[in-house]
Order: C-alpha cells, then structure tokens, then sequence
C-alpha cells in the first residue's frame, strides 16, 4: 500500500490543479458582464447578482466534486453521465465537449488576442486576401497572430507532460500577478466608497427581467469551475485532489470577481461602463477604461497585454483538459486507438486534433453568434451531471451514496440551470434548435459506434455497486 504522503512521479498535485480551475473560470467575461448590466442595474443589485452567480457556481462545483469522489476518473461529462445515466448521453456529452466545450472557445479566445495584440503591435492592424479555388478569403493579421498562438500552445502540450504542466502552471502564474496588479491599481488608486449612481428610472422597483439576464452572463463568467474532472486520472489521490482543486479555485476565482466588479462600478459610471458595447471594433474592456481613469490613457496598452495573457492561460488551459474527453472516448473504443491517453504522456494525436478543429473554427466561423447560441448545450450537460446524483442515491443496493450536502448542491444547480435554459430559450429560440441538433446528432453517432465501443469496454457499474 502506498504511503499517505507518497505523490506519483509526474502527477498533478492540488495547487496546479487549482490553477487549472482559475485559468478556465477567467476570461473576457468578467471584463465585459458589468458595462452591460450597468445599463439597467444598480450598483447594489450588479454586485448581488455576482454574489449569486458565485453561490450558484459553488453549488455546481460541490455536485460536481461528489461525482468525482465516485467516479474518480478522467473524461468529463463524457464520463460521468455514461457511468451515473447511460453511455449514450456520455456519448453526446462527449462531441459537445470537443467540438463546443474547448474547439470553439479556443478559437474564440485565440481571436480575441489576435485582436487585442493590434493595440501593442500595430503591424498587425492589416490583412490579406489569400486565394482559395475560384475566389479569395480575407484574413486578418489578427486572425493569423491567433492562429500562431494555437500552433504553440499545441506543440507545448503535445510534447510531454512535464512541458505541459510547466507552461500551464507559468501562464497562470503570469495572469494571477497581472490581475493582482489590477486589483492593487483599484483598491490605491480608485474610489472604495460606496457609488452613488442609478441606472434605470427612479422609484421604478427592482428590474427582475434585466437582473436574470444578467445571471445568464455572469453564470457564462463562471463557467471553467469543473475543468479538473476532465483530466481526473492525471492528478494524485484524484478522488481528494479533483473535489479540492474545484472548491478552492471556484471560492479563490468567486473572491477575485466581486472585488474587481466593486472596482467596477465604484470607479465607472455606466455611460463610462458602455465602452463594452465598442469591443469588437475598439477593442476596449471594463479593465481598460478603468486603468485609463486611474493612470492615464497611455496605460491602456498594457491593459491590453494583460487581456492578451488572460486569454492565452484560458486557451492554454483548454488545450490541457479537452483531449482528455478525447482520450477516454478513444479508450472506450468509441474514437479510434491512435487518440488515447498513453502512461505518463499526454494524448498527443487528441491534443493535435482539437488544435486543428479550433484552427478550422478561427477561420470559417463567425464565432461570436456560434457560441452565444451553444452554450446552452454547455448548461444543459452539466445540469444532467449534476442530475446523476440523485440516481446514484437512489439506486438500490448502492454501497456509496452521495452525500446529503452534495444533493442539496445539485438541487440548486439543477433548479438554476433548467431556470436558466428556460429563460435563455424564451430569449433566443435557436438556441434550443441547437440543443436539440446536438442531442439527434451525438445519438445517431452513438448508434454507429456502439458496436465497436461495447466490445472495447463493457459498460463500468455502477458507483458504489
């Protein structure tokens, strides 16, 4: 029997999957959230909102840390619903978190720093028209500058694991200082009274409809607190490790993100908070005008290596933990063998394709629309995760139950998520269409390759069983 406080050589320890946690959970939306809310919203009601939104994302990372104690292995929701539900939604789980959970998102963040990089270099504010068959395609510097960041993140995290973790951990670190910084430019420099200013007409009660749009966008600000269940098998002691990591990123990222919205909305009115609705074409953040204010109009700039850094940890992270799913699927037999995980290694064939998949999407995607419209999907899966929590309790003969405070946790989450994914398909009516194509999609694949899958891997029982 191994030791208590023996780790397993090359295996990841609780501070880098802490890290791992952070780097999915920050990225542009707790730059952005709090211009658009502050049209319609109070100070008082944006922080609470926040508040809640943290709440609810605790809850999900509490259910999810119980899944992992059961299921202490790597993949996922692809995972976990196959084990706790049935293969075929682990299946659909699977696909969508390839081509959804981590392509998408890469490509969207390697733009977005493409973009942002024009402000530091302006040699990259051009573009070409590069032939392809009969006509000719424009692509942007920016678009390329993205392009070149998935290229090295990928071989980064191709080449071993000790690389791997090493430029993982080191973008981390980089991005914690940086935000750090920001946090200390607000708190010395910037106003820490309470604000005074309204938004909305006075004495017209609390805008309900305009605070539960905003926990939609805040819920997508915190999205990222389950990312270390997806490489579970790569950490020590995984069924302790995994559940850690999520509680103390989720609580570290929670804390960090109700300072920097005070900062918010103690130091910009919400005419200055409007800056947001110019992102794409000005390039500008919350961040910005705030450290514009503070320190001058030229500090812009490096506001804008620090939004580039912020989102190449994200990608950097999202390039570690997505070819995992990959890997358990190839390992199941349900994707081909040359994908799996091998001992000790990183699946780099699972790591290259989804580089590759997210290369695609940077330049044939308008990416903006496409992910606005599937993150419902996103939702959707972790809800049903959460959900298998009370299968599991209530299957006969189990000898490991869920906990009671677990099963507290996924109610919330459940309740929220569903209440959520009603709201969103009140508003925006696609996105169901695409929850729907994914799940006819991701069950006729499963039927396919059911026959091959079942051989390679008999179905696991059942936690507990």
């Amino acid at each position: 029997m191994r030791p208590m406080n023996a780790r397993s050589a090359g295996k990841l320890t609780l501070w880098p999957g802490v890290g791992l946690v952070a780097a999915n959970m920050i990225g542009a939306g707790v730059f952005l959230s709090t211009g658009f809310m502050a049209q319609s919203l109070s100070p008082g009601p944006i922080l609470l909102a926040w508040a809640i939104g943290a709440l609810l994302a605790l809850a999900g990372a509490r259910a999810y840390a119980e899944v992992a104690r059961l299921v202490p292995r790597s993949g996922g929701e692809y995972r976990y619903l196959s084990e706790l539900i049935h293969p075929s939604l682990g299946f659909v789980a699977g696909w969508a978190s390839l081509l959804v959970g981590f392509s998408a998102p890469i490509a969207a963040d390697a733009l977005a720093a493409g973009e942002f990089a024009r402000t530091v270099f302006p040699v990259l504010d051009r573009g070409w028209l590069v032939p392809v068959g009969h006509g000719h395609v424009p692509v942007s510097a920016a678009q390329l500058a993205g392009a070149a960041l998935i290229v090295l993140l990928t071989a980064f995290h191709a080449v071993g694991l000790r690389t791997s973790a090493r430029v993982q951990n080191g973008l981390v670190l980089v991005k914690a200082l940086l935000l750090a910084g920001f946090v200390a430019v607000g708190l010395l420099y910037g106003q820490r009274s309470w604000p005074t200013w309204h938004a909305g007409a006075a004495g017209a009660g609390f805008p309900l409809a305009a605070f539960a749009s905003g926990l939609f966008y805040i819920a997508f600000a915190f999205s990222g607190w389950n990312a270390a269940v997806y490489a579970a098998e790569e950490f020590d002691a995984p069924e302790r490790t995994v559940p850690r990591a999520m509680m103390v990123g989720c609580l570290l990222v929670a804390a960090l993100y109700l300072v920097v919205n005070f900062i918010f909305v103690a130091n910009l009115t919400p005419a200055d908070a409007a800056v947001v609705f110019r992102y794409d074409t000005d390039r500008v953040t919350l961040g910005h005008a705030v450290v514009a204010r503070l320190l001058g109009p030229g500090s812009g700039a490096v506001m804008s290596l620090v939004t580039v850094l912020v989102f190449a940890s994200a990608m950097s992270a999202m390039t570690f933990i997505g070819p995992r799913v990959t890997a358990a699927m190839a390992k199941d037999g349900y994707l081909p063998a040359a994908l799996r995980c091998p001992d000790g290694k990183p699946p780099a064939a699972a790591i290259v394709l989804q580089g590759a998949l997210a290369l695609a999407i940077l330049f044939t995607h308008p990416l903006r629309a496409i992910l606005e419209n599937l993150g419902a999907i996103l939702i959707f899966f972790a809800a049903l995760t959460a959900a298998g929590l009370f299968k599991v309790a209530l299957a006969p003969g189990a000898l490991d139950r869920p906990r009671a405070g677990a099963l507290v946790a996924a109610g919330v989450h459940v309740a929220v998520a569903l209440a959520m994914l009603v709201f969103g398909f009140v508003l925006s009516p696609g996105s169901l269409r695409w929850v729907a194509a994914a799940a006819v999609a991701g069950a006729a694949g499963w039927l396919l390759s059911r026959p091959r899958g079942q051989a390679a891997a008999p179905p696991a029982p059942a936690p507990g069983a």
